[in-house]
């Protein structure tokens, strides 16, 4: 594992509010871990050092290793709490994994090859469902993101998740049918005017049986 996921901590004694809030005046973030069948652990982590990966992407779904006073912890970020003002990390919560641990987590959908998509090329655009997929995957094989190809794709096609490359042992948490991601979608503009087109070829057809009615009147 990277230096970039190792973090220090330090055990905390005390819980509460009084106590989460004279850590953060000491510029620590209050932390938990739990899981794997053991009790929840209390700490005190680097309010520097959260802050960086929170805001930084990928928080949620990198494995993080915690030196708690000596002791290592292999954990997976599950939730954190922002202050609603400030945007200040206020509390984490730590997900203790292993080999055996499976975890469900959102994936983001990177597309390429978007100045080759005939559909995008043709005047269309990218519509995206999803920008990210919630799969089932072992925690210690968590992708970094998913790649589209949309070189394949023309205007009015739907990229359903069948079009991902899902390694073996990462599952969709839909499963009951293939679900939509993103479609390459008709241009407002053009759409009105094939609205327009079809609204004069009406406008046409009445006219026209508008004559014939008045022809067999005489």
């Amino acid at each position: 594992m990277s230096d970039a996921n190792k973090l220090e901590a330090q055990a905390r004694d005390r819980v509460g509010k009084g106590a989460a809030r004279e850590l953060r005046r000491n510029a620590m973030v209050p932390a938990v871990i739990y899981g794997d069948k053991k009790p929840p652990l209390g700490i005190a982590l680097s309010h520097k050092e959260v802050t960086m990966r929170v805001h930084g992407g990928g928080f949620m779904t990198n494995i993080l290793s915690i030196d708690v006073d000596g002791e290592t912890h292999q954990v997976l970020p599950k939730d954190y709490q922002l202050h609603p003002v400030t945007d200040q990390v206020m509390h984490v919560d730590l997900l203790r994994v292993s080999r055996r641990t499976v975890v469900t987590v959102e994936i983001p959908v990177n597309f390429i090859n978007e100045d080759t998509c005939p559909g995008l090329k043709a005047g269309g655009v990218l519509n995206v469902v999803r920008h990210t997929v919630e799969v089932n995957v072992p925690a210690t094989s968590i992708p970094e993101g998913f790649e589209i190809d949309l070189e394949p794709f023309n205007v009015g096609d739907s990229i359903n998740i069948s079009a991902v490359d899902l390694p073996e042992d990462v599952e969709p948490t839909i499963t009951d049918r293939d679900f939509t991601i993103a479609t390459i979608a008709t241009p407002a503009a053009l759409r009105s005017e094939s609205d327009d087109a079809d609204d004069e070829a009406e406008e046409g057809a009445e006219e026209a049986a508008g004559d014939d009615d008045a022809g067999g009147d005489e």
